[in-house]
C-alpha cells in the first residue's frame, strides 16, 4: 500500500494491489515525471513501500495516546481499509484478509470501549513498525526472484535512481524505522 500511495503523492497512479496468502503483496503503480524527475519519483515510490509500515505504525502508536484520538484513528483506519477494498485490492487473499480486519475493527468500534480501541491501535502500530524488521533480509537484498523472473529489490531501485548501494539504503530504512518507533513511543508516554 505504501508504494501505491506514494506513487499517487509523487504524481503517478496506483493501479491495484495484490495481497498474498502470507500477507505480503505487490503494488502495481505508474510513476510519471509530473512533479519530480522520473528517477527521483521511482526512488521515492520504492522508499514509500519500505517506510510505509513504519510511518503508519508510528501514527497509530502516537494516535493511541488519547482515547478520543484513538477512536477517531480506528474509524479512519477502518474507512481506509474499506476504500482500499473497493478501489485497489484485486486478489482473493487481499479481499479475505482486509475484509476480516474491517469486520473486526467495526466490531471494536461498536463496542465503544476506549481501552480496547487504544490497545488495538498500539498492537497494530507495533506490528506495522516491526514488520520492517521481519523483512530485514529483503532490505539487504539486491535482487529477488518472483514467478521465475529476477527483479531488483526496492533498496536496489533506490540506489539505481539516486546514489549509493542497496545495503546503504537498507541501513537508512532500518535507521529511519527505529527513529519513528522511538519518537512515537516517546510521544505516547510523554506527560
Amino acid at each position: 500500500m505504501g508504494h501505491g500511495l506514494t506513487a499517487i503523492l509523487a504524481g503517478g497512479s496506483f493501479n491495484y494491489l495484490e495481497i498474498y496468502e502470507n500477507g505480503g503483496g505487490v503494488a502495481y503503480s505508474t510513476v510519471t515525471n509530473k512533479f519530480l524527475p522520473i528517477h527521483i519519483a521511482k526512488a521515492i515510490v520504492a522508499a514509500g513501500g519500505l517506510l510505509g509500515p513504519a510511518i503508519a505504525g508510528a501514527v497509530l502508536i502516537a494516535g493511541a495516546k488519547k482515547p478520543k484520538s484513538a477512536a477517531i484513528l480506528l474509524r479512519l483506519l477502518t474507512g481506509a481499509i474499506i476504500v482500499s477494498l473497493i478501489i485497489w485490492i484485486r486478489s482473493f487473499w487481499g479481499v479475505v484478509i482486509l475484509s476480516f480486519f474491517a469486520v473486526v475493527f467495526l466490531i471494536i468500534t461498536f463496542l465503544k470501549n476506549k481501552k480496547i480501541e487504544t490497545a488495538t491501535l498500539l498492537f497494530l502500530g507495533l506490528q506495522a513498525v516491526f514488520s520492517t524488521y521481519l523483512q530485514l533480509n529483503y532490505l539487504f537484498t539486491k535482487q529477488f526472484e518472483r514467478g521465475g523472473i529476477s527483479q531488483n529489490s526496492d533498496t536496489q531501485t533506490i540506489a539505481e535512481n539516486t546514489f549509493g548501494t542497496y545495503w546503504i539504503w537498507g541501513a537508512v530504512i532500518v535507521a529511519l524505522s527505529i527513529l519513528m518507533l522511538w519518537k512515537s513511543i516517546r510521544f505516547y508516554f510523554k506527560e
